[in-house]
C-alpha cells in the first residue's frame, strides 16, 4: 500500500479517537478532538499532493479518499447536532447533498465520464472545514450561526453547480 493511501486510512481510524475522546468527554476535550481533526484534514492535503505528485494515483484512493473526507465531515457534525451546536436539518442538506453528488458522479461513470471535483466543491470543503475548526473553539453564538450559514449555503451551491454542469448525464431519466 503507498503512502497516500497509508494516510486516508489513517484519516479513517482517526475518526474513533476523535469521537472517543468527546464522547467520553476527557479533560480539554474539545481541544484534543480538535488537533486529531486538524491532524486527519491535514493528511488529506497530504494525500493528494503525494499521490499527484508521484503519480500515485490508486482506484483504492479514488475511492477511500472522498469516502474519509465524508466520513471524518460527518462525525464532527453529528456531534455539533447532538450537542445542540448545528441544527440537524443543516446537517441533513450535507448528507442529502453528498449522496447526490456521489449518485450523479455514478451515473457519469456508467456513461464512461468522471466528473471531476469542480471550484465550488473545493470551496465547500475548505470553508466547511475552516468552518468545523472554528466551531470546536469557544466563539460567540452569532459566529456559530455564520459557519453553519456557510456550511450550508457552500454545500448548496456546490452540489447545484454539479447538477447544472452535468445535467447531460442524467438526460434519459
Amino acid at each position: 500500500m503507498n503512502l497516500p493511501n497509508k494516510l486516508t486510512l489513517l484519516r479513517i481510524v482517526l475518526i474513533l479517537p476523535f469521537l472517543l475522546v468527546l464522547y467520553l468527554n476527557v479533560p480539554y476535550a474539545a481541544y484534543i478532538a480538535l488537533a486529531i481533526f486538524i491532524i486527519a484534514s491535514l493528511t488529506d492535503m497530504l494525500d493528494g499532493q503525494i499521490a499527484r505528485k508521484r503519480n500515485l494515483i490508486t482506484d483504492f484512493g479514488k475511492f477511500a479518499d472522498p469516502l474519509a473526507d465524508k466520513m471524518l465531515v460527518t462525525a464532527a457534525m453529528l456531534w455539533f447536532v447532538e450537542i445542540g451546536q448545528m441544527p440537524a436539518w443543516a446537517l441533513l442538506i450535507v448528507i442529502v447533498r453528498e449522496f447526490a453528488v456521489s449518485g450523479l458522479r455514478m451515473v457519469a461513470s456508467d456513461k464512461g465520464r468522471v466528473i471531476a471535483a469542480g471550484w465550488s466543491g473545493k470551496v465547500k470543503t475548505a470553508s466547511t472545514m475552516v468552518c468545523i475548526v472554528l466551531m470546536f473553539l469557544p466563539i460567540p453564538p452569532v459566529l456559530n450561526t455564520v459557519c453553519v450559514g456557510v456550511i450550508v449555503i457552500t454545500t448548496i451551491y456546490s452540489g447545484v453547480e454539479y447538477f447544472l454542469k452535468n445535467k447531460d448525464c442524467l438526460s434519459d431519466m
